[in-house]
């Protein structure tokens, strides 16, 4: 097997849990926070691959509202723009799973990158706020190209950007389709599977299925 010259992190879910911001959602709609985060990023995720099969693209901060919108709507929740705001801002301050930091210092002598559907704004801003800017060697965002993952362009840039064969990116994601984009795309891949979901019939294969990012350096080839 190749030995791994570069890791290349998805940030949302991965890197980053995107439901650490349930509590602010309870807070401002009471017995409802955690129906609203779930309903929020299902369609988050579901309007990026939509808006790539139209070809009308808009950037992960408008999807990001324009979800948020649709599912406050979607279950009957008040009309508060304030309280929308103060969400979508919260995605700047999303928390990082526990195990990251120290993750990430293990595979330290690696480069690191992310690649992202996230706005840049959006990815440096988080990453900043978390205190993990300096573990990364890029931060690469789908803007430029107009369209997100699972396209295969995106993981090109990765390769593009970062000059190493796909074959020695080790591609790491908590979500299933975009290790299965990614695994198509020719990247060995390893999938955070946090949660034990059960694989998804798309064709394709992690090299590995870990419990956390903290497992990661015990199984790349170096």
């Amino acid at each position: 097997m190749n030995t791994t010259q570069a890791v290349v992190f998805d940030a949302y879910g991965t890197l980053f849990d995107v439901y650490s911001i349930g509590q602010l959602a309870q807070e401002l709609f009471p017995d409802r926070g955690e129906a609203l985060t779930r309903l929020w990023r299902s369609k988050q995720l579901e309007y990026t691959w939509l808006r790539s099969l139209m070809g009308c693209y808009e950037d992960f901060e408008t999807l990001t509202a324009d979800a948020l919108e649709f599912a406050c709507r979607s279950l009957g929740l008040p009309d508060d723009p304030a309280a929308r705001g103060r969400l979508a801002h919260a995605y700047e301050h999303l928390a990082p799973y526990a195990e990251v930091p120290g993750a990430l210092q293990s595979l330290s002598p690696l480069p690191l990158a992310i690649l992202s559907n996230g706005s840049p704004r959006m990815l440096r801003a988080v990453v900043e706020n978390a205190g993990l800017a300096p573990r990364f060697s890029r931060i690469l965002s789908v803007d430029g190209l107009r369209i997100f993952k699972p396209h295969p362009s995106v993981y090109q840039m990765a390769v593009d950007e970062l000059g190493v064969a796909a074959d020695r990116i080790a591609f790491v994601s908590s979500n299933f389709w975009d290790v299965s984009g990614a695994c198509a795309f020719g990247f060995r891949t390893y999938w955070i599977n946090r949660s034990g979901a059960p694989t998804e019939p798309l064709g394709q294969v992690p090299a590995a299925v870990l419990g956390n990012l903290a497992e990661l350096s015990t199984v790349l080839p170096v």
